[in-house]
């Protein structure tokens, strides 16, 4: 099958909500989706986006998508998180993901950015194994570290 990797368009976005609640499922979390494909062009599109979002299609349906944004390193300077990275369950094994990948990388170098970061899973071992192919370092000291929007307000809330 021939494959389109390109920037995605507003018309895109119902397919990538779709794939961003696929991506949910797959890493059991299918109530964590708290946008909307409304949240997804409000700030992925105009003036100032806060992220770049490539998408695959294949026979004028996106399969896979790749969604990026710049962020500023106080040891490396400029650079690029990879928030997710997704081909539907139906296309997996096909190539199409590391054609993302490879859009991601490409994006990156012409943006003349220092590093490329991201996150994975540490159960997903056929990402693991593709990531480490690739050339990535897997840092496995680090701890991720969130504050939803209830943990903030209560958070904010004690400091008062």
């Amino acid at each position: 099958m021939n494959c389109d990797i390109r920037k995605a368009l507003v018309s895109d976005m119902p397919s990538v909500f779709n794939l961003i609640k696929e991506l949910a499922v797959f890493e059991n979390e299918p109530d964590a989706v708290h946008i909307s494909v409304d949240t997804l062009i409000q700030h992925g599109f105009g003036n100032e986006p806060l992220f770049t979002c490539f998408v695959a299609e294949v026979n004028s349906s996106i399969i896979g998508m790749a969604l990026v944004y710049f962020r500023f390193s106080t040891w490396e300077g400029k650079s690029l998180h990879l928030e997710d990275l997704i081909v539907s369950q139906k296309h997996r094994g096909k190539g199409y993901g590391k054609m993302l990948y490879n859009q991601v990388m490409h994006y990156a170098k012409s943006q003349n950015v220092n590093r490329v970061e991201w996150v994975v899973l540490d159960w997903n071992s056929d990402a693991i194994q593709f990531y480490e192919r690739s050339g990535a370092l897997l840092l496995k000291d680090w701890y991720l570290a969130q504050m939803d929007k209830t943990r903030l307000n209560n958070y904010i809330q004690s400091i008062i």
